[in-house]
């Protein structure tokens, strides 16, 4: 329906109710895919960090079996970028 302004009145838009459709559609499409860049870039922030942790278990396994020294358990952590 037109207004007294030649335009929509109040509450409508041009569009109707497919407009409305259209804008649900759209917010869902858009909050899905922010969320999907979200959970991909924290899946990839935790996964790059266990390989490094996985290194350093398996070292620290090494020193408790006696397969390697302290010196060269040291050595080798600070080769990981190990700072503990």
């Amino acid at each position: 329906m037109m207004g007294p302004w030649y335009g929509p009145e109040p509450g409508y838009s041009e569009w109707g109710w497919p407009g409305f459709l259209f804008m649900i559609v759209s917010m869902v499409v858009f909050w899905g895919g922010l969320l999907a860049v979200v959970l991909t870039v924290l899946r990839h922030l935790r996964l790059a960090d266990p390989p490094r942790r996985e290194a350093e278990r398996i070292l620290a396994e090494r020193l408790a079996r006696g397969e390697i020294d302290e010196e060269e358990y040291r050595h080798r952590r600070e080769t990981l970028g190990g700072r503990r």
